[in-house]
């Protein structure tokens, strides 16, 4: 019996579950910044060595990239200078990303010249939602309240003892004018070669007078620089450092550059060559780094007194020891990226040796012994550099 032909019966319609609004999405330039703030801050990561690695990952433009280089570096440089502005509105310290997070915020209103909507919702973004009101009213009272800075030390963002030290020692006009230029991104600089390297780096490998058929030892040379420079002069340069990795790099760059260098781990204290076996020797020492504070953002944070004390020692040992492998009227030239005498021209002639005062090429100011660059005349890293001829 054939049954009659009924409809297909239709589904019953799936109940449309409301659509909640999609989350607003967080900036990710400025979340890379924050990420990379927080490992710096608090976690001891140095700014060059999380920065690089992190834009890396990111994915972004190349725009992006440098928007979040600025934040990183001018938020870590401006770091005390942010405290003052946001502790104004705080009865009790943040937590510690939080204090990142408004760090951030601030360094965008106030040096940054971001517009406030933009940096003041952003940043609120990024903050827990328990959060988000306090940080936005914290940031809104830093875009509209002017500051009366307490001193040069908190306004240029530096600890008191370097301020104090710098303007004793170069006066309280230079020493602002170098640190108010420290704050500023450094300029780019390329040889001839295609070698990146600042200027003040440049004349101090020209004042060796490393020429052609010279045998010449860079003491403490990574990443070579000056090594490849001077080997570009026509000398044939040993250049050597304590560290099998950062010899690493003196080798990476000889390779590119194709320079007459041959580079090895030596302890500069305690060379393994015969005494009077260089026609000159190059010892651009390890130092507190006070006049290329602009280049490494975090220095300033980690540099202490003591690590002054304790490298003016290691400089003293290390200027004996290269004395001994110059030959005689020979010439020993000592350079350090600092700009204090207790690193440079405190440091006593090396016996058997003689100070050269004729005036190197380039802005060299005479100082003491030797010479010196301050970073707001010349627009390069600060430098101190003394040259010596052996006589006996």
């Amino acid at each position: 019996m054939n049954q009659p032909d009924t409809p297909p019966r239709r589904p019953a319609p799936r109940r449309q579950m409301p659509r909640k609004p999609a989350p607003r999405p967080v900036d990710s330039a400025r979340q890379v910044a924050y990420d990379c703030l927080r490992r710096i801050d608090h976690h001891g990561a140095y700014a060059n060595l999380v920065l690089g690695p992190s834009l890396e990952r990111s994915g972004l433009d190349v725009r992006d990239r440098r928007f979040v280089t600025e934040l990183v570096y001018g938020t870590v440089r401006m770091r005390r200078a942010c405290d003052a502005l946001i502790d104004r509105f705080v009865s009790a310290a943040p937590e510690p990303d939080i204090r990142s997070l408004l760090r951030l915020g601030t360094y965008q209103l106030a040096f940054a010249g971001v517009a406030t909507h933009a940096a003041v919702a952003e940043t609120v973004s990024m903050a827990p939602k328990r959060l988000r009101g306090f940080v936005n009213a914290v940031l809104r009272r830093v875009a509209t309240t002017p500051i009366e800075w307490p001193n040069d030390a908190v306004r240029l963002s530096y600890p008191d003892w370097m301020v104090a030290r710098l303007t004793a020692e170069l006066g309280a006009h230079d020493a602002v004018a170098t640190l108010t230029v420290m704050n500023e991104a450094p300029d780019v600089t390329e040889r001839a070669d295609g070698y990146v390297q600042d200027l003040a780096s440049q004349w101090t490998a020209a004042a060796v007078g490393a020429g052609p058929g010279e045998v010449v030892l860079d003491v403490c040379a990574a990443p070579g620089g000056k090594a490849t420079a001077m080997a570009a002069d026509g000398a044939f340069v040993v250049a050597a450092d304590s560290a099998a990795a950062r010899v690493g790099l003196i080798t990476a760059n000889v390779a590119r550059l194709g320079s007459a260098v041959a580079s090895l781990v030596a302890d500069g204290t305690r060379p393994p060559f015969a005494p009077g076996a260089f026609d000159r020797v190059l010892l651009d020492a390890p130092c507190s780094g006070l006049g290329s504070l602009r280049r490494r953002a975090d220095a300033r944070w980690r540099i202490t007194e003591q690590d002054v004390v304790e490298l003016a020692e290691l400089q003293r040992r290390l200027l004996v020891a290269s004395a001994e492998l110059v030959r005689p009227g020979g010439t020993l030239v000592y350079s350090v990226c600092t700009l204090l005498a207790a690193e440079s021209i405190d440091h006593p002639v090396p016996v058997g040796f003689e100070a050269v005062t004729t005036a190197p090429d380039g802005p060299w100011q005479p100082w003491g012994s030797g010479f010196r660059l301050l970073p707001h005349l010349t627009g390069t890293d600060g430098m101190v550099l003394v040259r010596y001829r052996r006589t006996r």
